[in-house]
Order: structure tokens, then sequence, then C-alpha cells
């Protein structure tokens, strides 16, 4: 009752394959996908001015939060008290209106269509 040893694979041809070269500078080449071409690079320049044309609200809540920062330090610096606490009180609102131009801008973003 002794079979005859046979091996898995023997029925595959006895071809040689060449090895696949993948080119990493080229993206891989999948049947029916087409990669979205690269944006190209952006340099800080190009995306703070980007971003001011999206939201210009945010660089003039930030200029105006610096603003009264300044204004009300060189206040406080020369004692003058009542300039020093109504510029902290318009710093509070100009940081405030920063984060809601943040929010909503962010908001607007994620409902705009694509």
């Amino acid at each position: 009752m002794a079979a005859a040893p046979t091996s898995v694979g023997q029925d595959r041809s006895t071809k040689t394959t060449s090895p696949i070269v993948f080119d990493v500078s080229q993206p891989p080449v999948i049947e029916g996908f087409s990669p979205l071409s690269r944006a190209k690079e952006e340099n800080f320049k190009d995306k703070f001015i980007r971003k001011t044309k999206e939201n210009p609200f945010v660089p003039i809540g930030c200029l105006g939060t610096a603003g009264a920062l300044i204004y009300g330090l060189g206040a406080f610096r020369s004692g003058k008290t009542r300039q020093s606490q109504l510029s902290m009180r318009a710093r509070i609102f100009a940081q405030g209106f920063t984060v809601v131009a943040i929010i909503v801008g962010v908001a607007a973003t994620a409902l705009k269509p694509k």
C-alpha cells in the first residue's frame, strides 16, 4: 500500500521569471486606478497668502490681539492703569473674535462641496 510520492507544484511549468523592477520615482501602476497629480510644493509665503484669502478674518483678529496687547503693555509700563485695563479687555475681545473666525472658517471649509 505504498503510494508514489508526489510533490506539490510539479504540474507548473518550469519557466524562469524575471524579477519585477520598481521605479520609486513613479507611483505604482494599479489597474483601474489613476492617482491624483501631486500638488506643487508650497512655501510659507504662498501658504500664508492662500490661507489669508480663504479666511481673512483670522489674520485681522491676530493683528488686533497683538496691537491691543502691545498698547496695553505700553500703557501699563507708563502707569496708565485705566488705559491698560481697557486695552486688556480689547485684547480679550480680539482673541474671542479670532477664535470665532477660526471656527467659522473650519465650518465653512467642512461644509463646502468638493
